[in-house]
């Protein structure tokens, strides 16, 4: 599949905007996560601090934690903050009241006047960070100083939903942000590649033949392009019409000389000379015949885009009314059946050629009727469209084994009916050049039914 230059630069740019967003998004997720578990950390170590002030060695050695805590949750069963107090690697000598019934994780028990932090698991299968805290306690009147080991665990409930929140937040402004940002970059885009719509707007102006060049100020990058067209455009017509006037002159220029010789010729009365005579003007006859045809041939120009298109309606009626004046004594039926928007995309001198012999041809065969249709005709994927022709009569027909000779220069199908045989190998020729096909049917009028296929 080709996408357009804007297509594709907006699937860049969106890619590359995407990929940093989330590039972006996962490195302040990370830090988040870092900085609410140093939060955390420095809120349990806070508490830790609350535990010392109010802790005390008893008459028995036992370490008792404080009466009062101001955090609510430590008195609070299940609360999900819990706390103890033991003397080296002994059980609890203190819980705080949430943690009855409930064991907190061991953990690596610190270095004297240090604290661990670490993760680990309840025993009911909830997750917990536990901060462990080391000190040696001293006492008046003991010996020894008592090694005390505070911990402080919490579950990981409140750091999910902190962490939850913030990505919720982070990736619906991220994801604000990225729309909008898409939205400008289109933007931009579309204003950036505004001058290439201009030039296929002022393309589709001359094929429609509002305009014969290009016109209007563009960007110096397409200046280039833009006079070239131009020139190209303007050296195209130049060419052209001196073709044409080269092959007017030509044909002009012989067929005087002929006329003469013709002329001469029949002014001989010896029956020698007749003989001569009726040689020499049958040569003359096919040098008329080839001269007509080669330059009908040469004069075909083909399909192009950059031409007005000619409807087919209008010219088919004007070849029609002006075959009625000539074949007035037949009183023909002529029947022209063309919607107005059928177009031919080619040269008018072309289409005229096709449509005057093919319907000078069923003029000359039909007994009375003649049909002409056209139509557009899409491609399968509808990414461009082509004419066809259809001219019928209801005339003798044309056999199947003279079909295909029929369109060869020179070739006729009856020498009493007056003509050179040059119609069809003309149309053949020119339809040719556009690529299209000539196909011979029988016609539902009974006579033949000439079709032409992919012209225009």
């Amino acid at each position: 599949m080709t996408y357009s230059l804007r297509t594709r630069g907006l699937l860049v740019a969106s890619v590359v905007l995407i990929a940093f967003l989330s590039a972006t998004g996962l490195v302040l997720d990370k830090a988040f996560r870092d900085s609410a578990k140093a939060a955390m950390r420095d809120r349990l170590q806070g508490f830790v601090y609350t535990l010392l002030a109010g802790s005390e060695l008893d008459a028995r050695g036992v370490m008792k934690g404080p009466e009062n805590l101001h955090e609510p949750r430590f008195n609070q069963t299940g609360s999900g903050l819990y706390a103890d107090i033991r003397r080296g690697n002994r059980k609890p000598d203190w819980r705080s009241p949430s943690a009855a019934g409930i064991e907190i994780p061991a953990t690596l028990t610190p270095q004297t006047g240090t604290a661990t932090f670490s993760s680990a698991v309840l025993e009911d299968g909830t997750p917990v960070y536990v901060l462990s805290f080391s000190v040696l306690w001293e006492e008046e009147g003991r010996r020894r100083p008592v090694r005390c080991v505070f911990r402080v665990a919490e579950t990981l409930d409140g750091f999910y939903a902190e962490v939850n929140q913030f990505r919720r937040s982070l990736w619906s402004w991220l994801g604000a942000a990225a729309l909008v940002l898409l939205l400008v970059q289109g933007a931009i885009l579309r204003w950036a590649f505004s001058p290439l719509r201009r030039v296929a707007a002022d393309l589709s102006a001359i094929e429609a033949g509002h305009a014969d060049k290009l016109v209007g100020q563009y960007p110096e990058e397409l200046r280039g392009l833009t006079d070239n067209l131009n020139a190209l455009l303007e050296n195209a017509q130049s060419h052209l019409a001196r073709y044409r006037d080269a092959l007017g002159d030509l044909a002009h220029s012989l067929k005087t000389p002929l006329a003469v010789l013709r002329g001469a010729i029949e002014k001989q009365n010896s029956d020698a000379d007749s003989e001569i005579g009726a040689v020499a003007q049958e040569q003359i006859d096919r040098m008329t015949r080839i001269i007509e045809y080669q330059l009908k041939r040469a004069a075909a120009s083909g399909r192009t885009h950059l031409t007005p298109p000619v409807s087919v309606a209008e010219k088919s009626r004007q070849v029609a009314a002006a075959l009625a004046k000539v074949y007035a004594e037949k009183q023909v039926d002529c029947r022209i059946m063309v919607e107005d928007d059928v177009v031919f995309h080619g040269d008018e001198g072309d289409l005229l050629e096709i449509l005057g012999n093919l319907l000078d041809n069923a003029f000359k065969w039909c007994r009375s009727r003649v049909e002409l249709s056209a139509r557009t005709v899409l491609e399968p994927l509808g990414t461009s469209s082509h004419l066809e022709l259809r001219v019928d009569d209801d005339g003798p027909g044309i056999a199947e084994d003279v079909a295909e000779r029929v369109t060869r220069r020179g070739e006729r199908t009856d020498a009493s009916v007056p003509g050179h045989g040059l119609g069809l190998a003309i149309v053949d020729s020119i339809v040719r050049t556009y690529l299209g096909q000539l196909v011979i049917e029988r016609s539902p009028l009974g006579g033949a039914a000439i079709v032409i296929r992919n012209v225009g």
